[in-house]
Order: C-alpha cells, then structure tokens, then sequence
C-alpha cells in the first residue's frame, strides 16, 4: 500500500537550489521503486524570504511546515544580507523555525566513509571507523537563557551577560531522544557537561543518570567538556552517541564533523516531540559558487536519508540514499570540494545523475 507524505521544501539561499533539486529527483525515483508518495510543496526562508517579504521566517512558511510530515532545508545566508540588523539577518529565520516547530534535538552525525578516509586530518589508523552522532539540545541553555544582554553597572562599566539555565524536564526529553538513539546505534551513551564547575551541569548529570534506568540497555558514561575535546581528537573511536547541551553541542558537533575531512558531506536532524523534524546540511550556502554548479549534493541527498530515517520511519528508503552515495564514491566519483588524484570530477547535477543512474540500475 502506497505511503503518502507532505514534504515543505525550504530551498533558500546560495547553492540550496541547486542541491534541494537533485536531492527531490532522488527522492522522486526512491519514492516510485518503494511506493511512497512524496507531496513537494516549496516556500521561503532566508535572504530570499528577507527580498521578498522583510521577514527571514515568513508566516506563511512557518504555517506550511507545520502542516507537513518534514521540511527539508537547504541553505540560507549570503554576503548580501550580513550588514543587517541580527533579528533581520538570514539566520535568525533558521533560530526561528526550530522554535516555531518545537525543535529540541539536534542530531549530527560524523562518520569516516572508507573512500575518504584520507580526506581527514587526522591519522587514518585514528579516524578508520569512526561513526559518531552528537546528539545536542537545541532550545535550551546559554543561547536563551535569561537575562541576557549587555547593562551598565552602577560605576558606569557595561557589563554583558548570559544565562545558562535548564528545567528538569528540558534535560528530560533530550536525553529520551539521545537514549532512544543510542539504542538503535551501538548500545554507548557518552554524556558531556561540566558538573565539576557549573550548577547547571551538575543538574544536567542527575538527569541523565536517572533517566539511564530506563535504559538498561544503554551503556551511559559522562565526561567533562573539556576532556571530551580532547578525547575527540585523540580516541574518537571510543565514542558511539553523544548527548550534551546547546552550547557544548556547538562546538562539539563542528568538531566531531571536521574528523571526517569534509563538512560538505555531512547531514543533520532537528527533531521535536511530534512531526514534523527539520532536515539539513550542516555546511552553508556557498555564495561564492552559487549557480555554478559547484556544489557538493552529497550532504543535502544525505539529509534526506535523515529525514526518511528519523523523520518518516522509513529505514528501507535511507538505506537506499545512503548506499548509493557510498556507491558513487567507491566508482570514483568526486565534487570540487572533495576532488582528488585519480578520481572522477563531476558538477553538482553530475552527481545526482550519477545518484540517479545507481539507483535505477
């Protein structure tokens, strides 16, 4: 029996059209071979949505990714809107979505692709293997805390500040997902906070060890964030699924992801507690090599097998996206980004032909 999804497609800026419209061919293809009927409907986010409304997150949008199974993000940002205030910036439309879709959970994986392992900067002996997801909690922690702001004290000094803060039950539903993850991954569950210094992360622990009960099948460990950094680097080998809060979760995903070699090929999800989960790239949106068909797809096809995992509950169809990205790189298949000696140079639609081809073969 077919399945039906409604899918929001949320193009916006740079090289995102590019890499959404090869992504909606893949899509479209895996969707007749597994009967699944995918419903595209398109709308702004971004400079393109600031060009066109004033607003980087329009209502309309908003209004139409709530009524969807998923939206699937491509890129936003640009040089063209950097000078603008920052509640008008490009990027405040992508903070304002995840609030506006109640998205808590962010989960970014950073796994080592056999074909290019030596794309890393780190030793292939270290990296060889390595397959992490850093779950991060997105709505929470320093970044929303209150108060915040920068005042001026009583001698006439400004003085800024940030509040770090989280509920019981914000720590709760994040490590509900990261345990949920671990399960379906290898059973290891690192948590990383700071509990010998901040309230906070002692709060943050309690949390997760009791929510570990749960769990008997989940090995839980906990690591301050400092030696967590470090440890990345020196064993990242030793690490399964991760779960840390918004600002830990900044750093670490980004660096966890440049253990790969390459942030162009690396996708995210941002999940609430109902549909629908937003999907995307990690990297952003290239202006500088916008409609030239330069840009890497892999990341973006990728984001899809998210999606179709996480998002849809259709494992079959991710697995599919998945192994035809690793089949085109083991033919030797390359964009720019990741070009190497002996290899074969292919455009962003070059790819998704070559995507298209594996597929249907």
């Amino acid at each position: 029996m077919t399945r039906q999804y409604r899918i929001t497609l949320l193009p916006g800026d740079g090289i995102g059209p590019e890499i959404l419209a090869v992504t909606v061919d893949i899509l479209k293809v895996v969707g007749k071979q597994l009967e699944i009927d995918f419903q595209f409907q398109e709308a702004l986010i971004g400079g393109v949505a600031i060009d066109e409304t004033g607003k980087p997150l329009p209502e309309a949008t908003l209004k139409m990714c709530r009524s969807s199974d998923a939206v699937l993000l491509a890129a936003i940002g640009g040089y063209k809107w950097d000078n603008l205030p920052r509640e008008k910036r490009p990027e405040t439309g992508l903070l304002a979505i995840r609030a506006g879709l109640n998205l808590f959970a962010n989960l970014r994986p950073a796994t080592i692709l056999p074909q290019l392992i030596n794309a890393s900067s780190l030793k292939p002996e270290i990296v060889q293997g390595v397959d992490i997801m850093v779950v991060r909690e997105l709505t929470g922690g320093i970044y929303f805390g209150k108060p915040k702001g920068i005042f001026e004290t009583e001698t006439k000094e400004k003085r800024g500040v940030n509040t770090m803060a989280y509920t019981e039950s914000e720590v709760d539903r994040i490590a509900k997902v990261a345990f949920e993850t671990a399960q379906k991954r290898g059973g290891k569950l690192c948590s990383v906070d700071k509990a010998n210094v901040l309230d906070v992360s002692q709060l943050w622990r309690d949390r997760v060890t009791l929510m570990a009960e749960k769990y008997p099948d989940v090995e839980l460990s906990h690591l301050y964030v400092d030696n967590a950094a470090m440890q990345l680097v020196r064993e990242p080998k030793q690490f399964d699924t991760i779960i840390t809060g918004n600002l830990f979760g900044d750093i670490l995903s980004d660096a966890a992801a440049m253990l790969t070699g390459s942030i162009g090929m690396l996708p995210s999800a941002s999940l609430g507690l109902e549909k629908p989960g937003l999907f995307e790239p990690v990297h952003g949106s290239a202006p500088d090599i916008a409609g030239e068909d330069k840009a890497n797809p892999l990341a973006q096809v990728l984001s899809a097998a998210m999606m179709l995992r996480y998002g849809l509950n259709e494992p079959k169809a991710a697995t599919k996206l998945e192994k035809a990205v690793l089949e085109a790189l083991a033919q030797g298949y390359r964009t720019g980004d990741i070009m190497s000696d002996g290899m074969k140079a292919v455009g962003c639609k070059g790819m998704g032909e070559v995507l298209l081809r594996i597929l249907e073969s």
